[in-house]
């Protein structure tokens, strides 16, 4: 647990009681602050004490620690949220916190649309292989106040957070990419963007920025960054850069001429071209970090993958399933429909804007499509003359699609382009329950 100890008889109030707020209000209590903590939905306020932030006066609050997932600004601010701005508090995510109190520490950040988990899960891996201590949390894994004090904090952060962070100051900065996503929250793509920017926000000369080139937006970023003395780092996934993938192969050209080191073939766990622009990310950073290329290369071979995305579960008669339930968005899905050949699809949920739109020149590897959610319809309407069904629940589409999967072959994707929020508790709940669900398939089968 972080210690708060410049919050020591501070009032500040909890806006939000997921796995963030929990341990925010752990952390701020051990601390010494009074702590006003409220969730809009009962069940989250279960086992803890809470005031309703909405009847407070908020003269008498010195800060407000609100979830990212919450809107402080776009599409309408939370009411919590314009009454702690209107009595001029500050309203910071958990992750502002840390820095303050932790400001001596070294800080990697990783943001962009997609593929951050994996890379900062990567990055955590390969710094563990090295030897390197390192707490690694925020948009992923554990919440960053409930982290372990380390010298060394490697940090996914959503466009979200970012927004909450003003004292953040990342040693490495990665920006991946930018494609549309979250518009509503940030009231349309420029301001999108600008989020995603602050990953580079209170930099010096000592930082570093590791930037994605294989999209318009973050190219043209990381042709325009400029922070005198600090280094600006390029890495693909297809073309050359001073960290690249060429082919299948990761190309080192941080000191100039370029050395091939590593085969991502020979690495299952980081299929599909997304996966060598994260793997390039990833290799820079440990690179900047001051660990060698064998090293490196070593802890790449010995990476296991991250869980719910693509994720084989397991393989029954000759079916594989694979589990990518973190792909919430078509441009996430679009990166597993190029990984496979024949695909039986499990999509659907709570649509991002434009649905499935953009997936159109992958549709013929799709056998068949089980579609779910609230989304079922319009998905179906998308998909046009290519086979599909509308199942409804996950339960129905697995069977369905593992039916047909073991008649035809191919494999059973369960990439829903979709949020999990009509359903599910999250998409790691949507991805347990996939998975809960094959292990129930194979024991059918064997017996």
């Amino acid at each position: 647990m972080i210690a708060l100890p410049f919050l020591k008889d501070k009032v500040v109030a909890v806006l939000g009681l997921g796995r963030t707020g929990r341990a925010s209000v752990a952390a701020l209590t051990a601390s010494g602050a009074t702590v006003l903590a409220w969730d809009d939905q009962p069940a989250q306020r279960e086992g803890t004490v809470t005031t309703d932030l909405n009847a407070v006066d908020f003269s008498t609050v010195d800060l407000l620690l609100q979830s990212p997932g919450i809107p402080h600004t776009h599409p309408a601010p939370h009411p919590v949220s314009t009454k702690a701005r209107a009595a001029g508090v500050p309203i910071v995510a958990d992750t502002d916190l840390l820095f303050q109190a932790h400001s001596r520490a070294t800080y990697i950040g990783i943001t962009g649309t997609n593929g951050k988990s994996t890379t900062t899960s990567l990055i955590g891996h390969l710094l563990s292989e090295a030897g390197l201590d390192a707490a690694v949390g925020g948009n992923l894994g554990p919440a960053v106040l409930g982290l372990s004090p380390s010298p060394r904090y490697v940090l996914e952060m959503s466009s979200y957070q970012l927004e909450l962070t003003p004292s953040a100051r990342f040693d490495i900065a990665v920006l991946l990419n930018i494609t549309p996503d979250h518009l509503d929250r940030h009231g349309g793509m420029t301001g999108y963007v600008a989020a995603k920017r602050l990953i580079f926000s209170n930099w010096d000369g000592a930082c570093t920025a590791v930037i994605g080139i294989d999209d318009v937006i973050s190219a043209g970023i990381a042709g325009t960054l400029s922070f005198g003395s600090g280094r600006v780092v390029t890495i693909s996934g297809q073309r050359p850069a001073d960290v690249w993938v060429d082919g299948t192969v990761l190309v080192d050209a941080l000191e100039g001429r370029p050395q091939r080191v590593l085969d991502l073939a020979t690495v299952p766990a980081l299929p599909g071209r997304h996966n060598a622009q994260n793997t390039a990310a990833a290799y820079a950073v440990l690179r900047l970090s001051g660990v060698s290329a064998d090293q490196v290369v070593v802890g790449i071979s010995r990476f296991g993958g991250l869980a719910h995305r693509q994720q084989l579960v397991r393989t029954i008669a000759g079916v594989p399933f694979i589990n990518d339930s973190k792909a919430t968005n078509a441009e996430a899905t679009a990166v597993a429909l190029v990984c496979y050949k024949r695909i039986h699809w499990i999509a659907g949920g709570q649509a991002k804007a434009g649905g499935i739109a953009g997936l159109e020149p992958h549709f013929d590897r799709i056998a068949g499509a089980y579609l779910i959610g609230e989304s079922a319809a319009a998905f179906a309407d998308q998909l046009g003359a290519v086979p599909h069904e509308i199942c409804g629940t996950l339960d129905r589409a697995v069977e369905r699609a593992f039916a047909e999967a073991r008649r035809t072959g191919g494999v059973v994707l369960l990439s829903p382009a979709a949020a999990s929020w009509d359903q599910f508790k999250s998409f790691e709940h949507r991805g347990e329950c996939f998975a809960a669900l094959v292990a129930g398939l194979a024991t059918g089968v064997a017996a």
